[in-house]
């Protein structure tokens, strides 16, 4: 077997398209390929029509292409080729006449060009190895780039969804964790932000904006800013909805767009605490007496029916010690039992597959003892992505505030 050139791994069997319309040439690249080492299958196409469509139903490792076609000659060939969005190493294969095309091609996104008539089997060999590693090359430098600049994006965007809390008591502290619903993909419209006033009173706003992509997160950063801005001011419960649903419909991009939302506002002297919420699920109350729901009454998420306003207020009484836990739906949404599922929702046995919903997540949180906070969620979170086998599409936010007893200075 001919040795490898330095620096080129085994790329295993590839699978080449030849696009070729005269039947001479085609044999001639048939039989070449023969007698390299390549493990290949070999496929040709008579046109540009018939490449579209090759590389639409299967992908290839490397396409060798002429340039003249009957339906498209020149450099539009490479141009047609791209266009189909396939991720194969492009050679070109000119005539004698035409070297000056092959450089142009280089030029025109192709990985390098042969000249017919000039061609051995170890030069088409080392051609195809080479051009398949310079394109799997540039592919990964893509990928290396793209996966930079969301990380970027993100941090920018973790800036502006999950913010500093600004606390004055050692009393209360907090923990977020925020899953983006794909890998690999950007943060979304959850938002949440922590905030202690002047008057000692803690509050948190926990958010969901419907929707994924730039666009959400986009507005969720605003009415986070918008919350953390009325909050500071003074504005409470009804009248802060109404100021942020305002706002959410003067920047939504789309009028399908709604946000879901719990304002908590947590007066620890008097050991009490008021939700209100926006078309959200309650709160989960972790204390000695294990998880529980907040009970809590419900009102409309923001942008539903616009000027309805109905955001009525619960107020309940916390222990001494304890933690609230505020989380988006994505915590929730998921499968419970790890098994697979098809896409109409249904298991192996035709059955509806069971979400773990809020009573499947108390049941984790029962079983669930970390003295750390972090290391808590993190297990939390953990479970229910195991339990899904990471499935999730949305965005998982979760926000645990914890309090403790007052010192003997009160």
């Amino acid at each position: 077997m001919t040795p490898l050139p330095p620096g080129v791994r085994d790329v295993g069997e590839l699978r080449i398209l030849l696009v070729e319309d005269d039947a001479g040439d085609a044999l001639l690249v048939e039989e070449l390929l023969f007698d390299t080492d390549l493990a290949h299958t070999l496929v040709q196409c008579r046109s540009m029509a018939e490449a579209r469509a090759e590389l639409t139903a299967r992908p290839a490792d490397c396409v060798l292409l002429d340039l003249h076609l009957p339906d498209v000659s020149g450099l539009e060939t490479i141009d047609a080729v791209r266009g189909t969005g396939t991720e194969a190493a492009v050679i070109v294969l000119t005539g004698l006449a035409e070297s000056h095309a092959g450089v142009e091609a280089l030029a025109a996104g192709a990985q390098d060009y042969l000249v017919k008539g000039k061609v051995d089997p170890e030069l088409l060999q080392r051609a195809v190895r080479y051009a398949v590693q310079r394109k799997q090359s540039e592919l990964a430098g893509v990928a290396l780039h793209e996966g930079r600049l969301r990380a970027q994006e993100n941090a920018r965007l973790e800036r502006g969804l999950l913010p500093l809390p600004l606390l004055r008591s050692p009393r209360v502290t907090t923990t977020t964790r925020y899953f983006p619903g794909r890998e690999q993909a950007l943060l979304g419209g959850d938002f949440l932000d922590v905030v202690q006033t002047e008057d000692g009173l803690v509050h948190a706003v926990v958010g969901d904006v419907s929707g994924h992509g730039p666009d959400a997160a986009a507005l969720g950063v605003c009415l986070r800013i918008a919350w953390r801005a009325l909050t500071l001011g003074g504005h409470r419960g009804h009248g802060l909805l109404h100021l942020l649903e305002q706002i959410h419909l003067a920047e939504r991009t789309h009028n399908d767009l709604f946000t879901t939302c719990t304002l908590l506002t947590a007066d620890l002297v008097a050991g009490t605490a008021t939700i209100h919420l926006a078309g959200h699920h309650e709160p989960l109350l972790l204390d000695r007496d294990g998880p529980q729901v907040v009970k809590a009454a419900h009102g409309l998420a923001l942008g539903i029916l616009p000027g309805t306003e109905h955001w009525p207020a619960t107020t309940v009484t916390l222990p001494p010690a304890g933690a609230l836990l505020v989380y988006t739906d994505g915590l929730i949404e998921g499968y419970a039992d790890g098994g697979a599922v098809e896409a109409d929702g249904t298991d192996e046995a035709g059955h509806a597959a069971e979400r773990l919903g809020t009573e499947g997540l108390l049941r984790i949180l029962a079983r669930t003892s970390e003295s750390d906070p972090g290391s808590h969620l993190d297990r939390l979170i953990s479970t229910v992505r195991t339990l899904n086998a990471d499935r999730h599409t949305d965005d998982i936010a979760v926000l645990r505030l914890d309090w403790q007893p007052p010192g003997p200075t009160g």
